[in-house]
């Protein structure tokens, strides 16, 4: 039960997060490329691979405030499917360049986010 109350936590936090920070990046950056989904998506790689296992190998928690961490607030503040949604609206106005640039720029450095904040709990 405590695991699931820790996720409904998380999740609100990580929700609330997200349209934060949408709201302050399209203010500073328009919404004419989907900035804000994509430095999210970012963000959100670089704390799930820290926080995953700094949880996993370096912090002592209980399960269900890691599962809160990690299923709620980053999975709350992530965005896969408004990723998905304005790479298919991009490509549907015919910006398949712009869609292929967002695809390739949310995957290569999310990847590489997450393995960096790998790296960081690892050895710290």
């Amino acid at each position: 039960m405590w695991t699931y109350i820790a996720i409904a936590i998380g999740g609100t936090l990580g929700c609330w997060a997200r349209y934060a920070m949408t709201n302050l990046v399209q203010a500073i950056y328009g919404r004419g490329f989907p900035y804000a989904t994509l430095s999210i998506n970012l963000l959100g790689s670089l704390l799930m691979g820290f926080l995953f296992f700094a949880t996993l190998e370096r912090l002592t928690i209980s399960p269900a405030v890691r599962t809160g961490i990690l299923t709620g607030v980053i999975g709350g503040f992530t965005t896969f499917s408004t990723f998905e949604m304005e790479t298919l609206l991009l490509v549907e106005q015919g910006d398949t360049f712009k869609a292929l640039l967002y695809v390739f720029l949310s995957v290569v450095p999310g990847f590489l986010g997450a393995f960096g904040g790998a790296y960081i709990a690892r050895n710290l």
